[in-house]
């Protein structure tokens, strides 16, 4: 499997690096997790540099397509080149959004007027993109999910793996990354939160 995290400069370290911490989890079963991005370099919110792995256009390849958040996400959805770049097709891939990430979605036209998750700074922004959203950290509707909240992405990593794996192996990625004395707890979080949408998906 393939995954790209699609980081834009003045990302949220915390909406790119846990999601790919967790799911760099199923590396040892093939997966490819890889940071994308519109340039060679970008610097996060707090000043943090990093290197991209592969190119905003390689989006189109993956598997599954997850949309981190940042202070510059509402210039990148008013770019329509940026935007250009970015080619997703729920028919075939998984796309989930973090935070201001669900903006995107909403210019890509990917949400409609499904109820969508984001953040509380960015919610007034969705909202006028013409998207009703949610008091609640994690929605999927089909393929297409979106997380509110810099916590929420263990949400959209576990729903992941549990779509394109299987809930055993979402199950033990979080109990990997959960705090000792605490993983019952976050596991049984996590998977109460995604199960109601896993069964969705089987229905569907």
């Amino acid at each position: 499997m393939r995954i790209a995290i699609l980081t834009f400069d003045g990302f949220n370290e915390l909406d790119s690096f846990i999601a790919a911490g967790i799911l760099n989890r199923m590396r040892a079963k093939g997966w490819e997790t890889r940071i994308a991005a519109p340039t060679l370099e970008v610097t996060s919110m707090n000043g943090v540099t990093i290197q991209r792995q592969e190119p905003l256009e390689y989006a189109a390849e993956a598997d599954a397509v997850l949309i981190g958040s940042g202070i510059r996400t509402r210039e990148v959805a008013a770019d329509p080149a940026m935007l250009a770049r970015i080619t997703l097709d729920p028919a075939r891939q998984l796309i989930g959004a973090q935070c201001s990430g669900t903006l995107l979605l909403a210019k890509l036209g990917l949400i409609g007027r499904l109820p969508a998750c984001t953040d509380l700074t960015t919610k007034p922004w969705v909202i006028e993109a013409g998207v009703e959203v949610l008091d609640a950290p994690f929605v999927a509707h089909g393929n297409v999910a979106t997380a509110g909240g810099c916590l929420a992405s263990q949400y959209l990593a576990a729903w992941t793996i549990a779509r394109l794996a299987s809930l055993q192996d979402a199950e033990e990625a979080i109990h990997y990354v959960a705090p000792v004395g605490e993983k019952a707890a976050y596991v049984d979080r996590a998977l109460g939160v995604i199960a109601p949408f896993m069964e969705q998906s089987l229905a569907a």
